[in-house]
C-alpha cells in the first residue's frame, strides 16, 4: 500500500484537502482509505446503542455489522494507543491510505497551511513534508500549491508515490 499524509496545525484545511483528495483518487479508479489521528478523547459509539451497552459493560472489542459497513471498536483499558505502524497493518490493502495527523511519523506529508489559523509552518524544520499547500504565496524549499488545487496536490502525490 502506498502512504501519503496531510498534516499541519488545527484549523489549517487538513479535513478539508483529505476530503478532496479521497474524491479526486476515487474519481481516478483507486482505491482508498485514511487514517486520522484524534489528538482528545473520540467515540463513534452512542450511549443507548446495544454496542455501546457492551463496551460499557466490558467488552474489549466489539464488533458491529450491518448490510453497509462493519466497524470494530476496540477499547484500550489503560493499554498503551496502538502505534502508527500496528495502525496501518490494520487495514485491508487498497492502492492509497491518506493519513491525517501523525505529524511526528515519518511518512511523506502535504502541509495545510492557513493564514487565519495563526500558526507557524512545520515544514522548515521537517523534511518528511514534501509540499505545502497554502491559502497564500510562500517562499520554501520544496513545492507550494493554492489548498484549494486538488488535482494539482493529487497529480503531486501521484507523481511522488508512482501511482
Amino acid at each position: 500500500m502506498k502512504i501519503y499524509g496531510v498534516t499541519g496545525w488545527k484549523n489549517a484545511g487538513k479535513t478539508g484537502l483529505m476530503e478532496r483528495l479521497v474524491a479526486e483518487f476515487c474519481d481516478r479508479g483507486l482505491s482508498v482509505s485514511t487514517l486520522k489521528h484524534a489528538h482528545h478523547s473520540t467515540d463513534v459509539d452512542q450511549p443507548g446503542t446495544d454496542s455501546h451497552r457492551h463496551r460499557s459493560a466490558g467488552a474489549s472489542e466489539v464488533l458491529l455489522a450491518s448490510p453497509n459497513r462493519v466497524a470494530i471498536m476496540q477499547e484500550l483499558r489503560d493499554a498503551e494507543e496502538p502505534s502508527f505502524v500496528d495502525l496501518l497493518s490494520r487495514l485491508n490493502p487498497v492502492d492509497l491510505v491518506l493519513v491525517e495527523g501523525f505529524k511526528r511519523e515519518p511518512h511523506p506529508k502535504i502541509e495545510a497551511y492557513r493564514t487565519d489559523a495563526g500558526n507557524p509552518l512545520i515544514a522548515p524544520g521537517d523534511q518528511s513534508i514534501r509540499a505545502v499547500a497554502s491559502d497564500i504565496s510562500l517562499n520554501l524549499d520544496r513545492p507550494v500549491f493554492d489548498l484549494d488545487d486538488t488535482v494539482a496536490i493529487a497529480d503531486f502525490i501521484a507523481g511522488e508515490l508512482g501511482l
